[in-house]
């Protein structure tokens, strides 16, 4: 396991403590610190007995989780960042999981949501409504890559060996949200396997990246950041897809256009309209594709994506937040969970 921190000193003690606590026996933990200015590393020193420490300048999420893979000796590994836990059981879970399933490039799992000051809220990523995909998802990966529910970063296990052909991690375009390097790109190497169950518990708290609080207005800073961050994969996307023989992706998320639709109606406004009907069409070619969705369920998306360029501005902000915060349309929910196909 590596665990990757800066300046996460008050929650480092207990991230280690839960990869410590594995039940499984055989389980190497390995603490990079990436030139973090807090009490980051007094706290790994309390455990400099028991873990392997990394000490390194200041290099972004990328540099971190390098610099910790080049001393992985195991046949498995999970990055799990320094803000979020593990399960005491996962490891041994994983290790049952591969077995069945050796050629798997990733197992992934749900993870419980925690505030914090690691209270629960009740819920679990991804919401109940949505199914998580397993098997060969590489048609899936190169037609609509961005809409797929994969897990954020502490909620996989990977396999060294294919990690192999895509380590080590650009590091200039990976200082944060490293994840979405490793979720789209494995996927790309061997089947994936996912789990039913909860594994890891994901710390929601004002720090958070990519992840929001609960009651937090719509943030279209990260929305922008979410879009620039699907460019750069896509492109690396493609250039393994290349070196493996794959079709090049076809590219068109309806969650990636989805994104830009909303900062053209919310962040840009010199690009209103300049740029959502030719964003709503594009959508609704990307819903019409999707194949892993039943016929209701793309009809959905069609209609999201013209309401959201036809609506007055205030509407389409409200249409912007049930998009971006699934948790908030609950009752919603309930509804659109028959109309996904649920198996890949």
């Amino acid at each position: 396991m590596v665990v990757n921190c800066f300046n996460y000193g008050r929650f480092l003690g207990a991230s280690i403590e839960s990869a410590l606590a594995q039940t499984h026996p055989l389980v190497r933990v390995i603490v990079v610190d990436d030139g973090s200015t807090d009490d980051s590393r007094a706290v790994i020193a309390r455990y400099e007995d028991r873990v392997t420490a990394v000490y390194k300048d200041n290099g972004g999420q990328a540099s971190a989780l390098n610099a910790g893979f080049a001393r992985v000796g195991g046949d498995l590994v999970i990055f799990l960042d320094a803000d979020d836990m593990l399960m005491s059981d996962i490891a041994a879970r994983v290790a049952v999981a591969a077995i069945a399933e050796p050629q798997a490039a990733k197992i992934q799992w749900p993870m419980e949501l925690i505030d914090s000051q690691g209270k629960s809220s009740g819920r679990e990523i991804p919401p109940n409504h949505i199914p998580l995909p397993r098997g060969d998802m590489r048609r899936a990966e190169l037609s609509f890559p961005f809409d797929i529910t994969w897990m954020a970063m502490s909620g996989n296990a990977f396999s060294v060996e294919h990690l192999g052909a895509i380590m080590p991690m650009p590091e200039a375009e990976y200082r944060i949200g490293a994840d979405s390097y490793l979720q789209h790109l494995t996927a790309l190497l061997g089947p994936v396997v996912s789990m039913d169950h909860a594994g890891s518990y994901r710390r929601v708290h004002a720090a958070n990246a990519f992840q929001h609080q609960d009651g937090a207005p719509l943030d279209l800073e990260r929305v922008g950041a979410t879009i620039r961050k699907a460019r750069v994969t896509a492109g690396h996307l493609e250039g393994l897809a290349i070196r493996l023989g794959l079709p090049r992706p076809r590219g068109g998320s309806v969650s990636d256009i989805a994104h830009q639709l909303i900062a053209a109606r919310l962040a840009d406004a010199t690009a209103i309209e300049r740029g959502r009907t030719r964003l709503a069409i594009a959508g609704v070619t990307a819903a019409l594709r999707r194949y892993d969705v039943r016929p209701p369920m793309r009809a959905v998306f069609c209609a999201w994506f013209l309401a959201m360029a036809l609506a007055p501005r205030s509407f389409a902000a409200c249409l912007a937040e049930w998009f971006v915060y699934p948790e908030r349309r609950r009752a919603v929910n309930r509804l659109l969970r028959p109309l996904h196909r649920g198996s890949w």
